[in-house]
C-alpha cells in the first residue's frame, strides 16, 4: 500500500505510520530522516541540499523530489511506503505526482490525520523531555511523579522551544497556509481518507486502519 500522511504539526503522524508500518511491512519514510541520511552519507543529492542548509535557505522543490525519488527507488519499498513529510504545498505534490507517474508508481491512499488546533496547542505545549536521559513526559497525558523531575534519572525536565505555545501558534499558522489546501488537492483526486485523531494513541491507530480498510 503506498500512502501520503497529511496532518498538523503535532497530530501525531509519526507515531501512526509506525504503527501502519509494523501493520503492512513496508517502510515510513520521513523526508527529515532521509535528508539526514543523505547529509551524513555524503551523497551527491546530501552535498547539495547541505549546499542550501548550510547557508540558511529552504532546499528547492525539485531536489526534495529528487531525493524522495531516490529513496522511493529502493528495493524495500516495492510492496508500498508511508510517506511522511512530504508534500508539504501544492507545487510539491505537483512534483510528486510527476515522479510517481514516471516511476509507474500509484498512490494507494491520502491519509489526514485530523485533529483541531485546540488539542494540538494542549498536546504540544504539554510535553516535557529529560535533557539527559530523553525521557518524554505530558503535563496532562503522561505527568512526572514528583512534579518537573524525571522519572528516569532525577533531572529536572524541560519544554522545548518548539512544543512553546507561541512556536506551536506559528507553526499551526504556517500549516494551515501552505499544507492545509493539499486536503483538497488530495480529495480532487479520490485519494483522501480521514481519520479523527482521538486522546488516546491506540483509538486513533484503530480509526486510521478503519479509514484505510486494513
Amino acid at each position: 500500500m503506498k500512502i501520503v500522511l497529511l496532518g498538523a504539526p503535532g497530530a501525531g503522524k509519526g507515531t501512526q505510520a509506525k504503527a501502519l508500518s509494523e501493520k503492512l511491512s513496508i517502510p515510513h519514510i520521513s523526508t527529515g530522516d532521509i535528508f539526514r541520511a543523505n547529509i551524513k552519507g555524503n551523497t551527491p543529492l546530501g552535498i547539495k541540499a547541505k549546499g542550501y542548509i548550510d547557508k540558511g535557505e529552504l532546499v528547492p522543490d525539485e531536489l526534495t523530489v529528487e531525493i524522495v525519488k531516490d529513496r522511493l527507488a529502493n528495493p524495500d519499498c516495492e510492496k508500498g511506503f508511508i510517506l511522511d513529510g512530504f508534500p508539504r504545498t501544492i507545487p510539491q505534490a505537483e512534483y510528486l505526482d510527476k515522479v510517481l507517474n514516471n516511476m509507474k508508481i500509484d498512490l494507494d491512499a491520502t491519509l489526514l490525520i485530523n485533529v483541531d488546533d485546540k488539542d494540538i496547542i494542549e498536546r504540544m505545549s504539554g510535553r516535557r523531555t529529560c535533557p539527559n536521559c530523553g525521557a518524554s513526559y505530558h503535563v496532562v497525558f503522561n505527568p512526572t511523579k514528583v512534579e518537573g523531575v524525571c522519572d528516569v534519572c532525577s533531572t529536572p525536565v524541560i519544554q522545548r522551544p518548539d512544543d512553546a505555545a507561541e512556536t506551536v501558534l506559528n507553526r499551526l499558522e504556517t500549516y494551515h497556509k501552505q499544507t492545509q489546501p493539499l486536503i483538497s488537492y488530495y480529495e480532487k483526486a479520490g485519494k483522501l481518507k480521514v481519520a479523527q485523531g482521538a486522546d488516546e494513541v491506540d483509538e486513533t491507530t484503530a480509526r486510521v486502519f478503519k479509514a484505510l480498510g486494513i
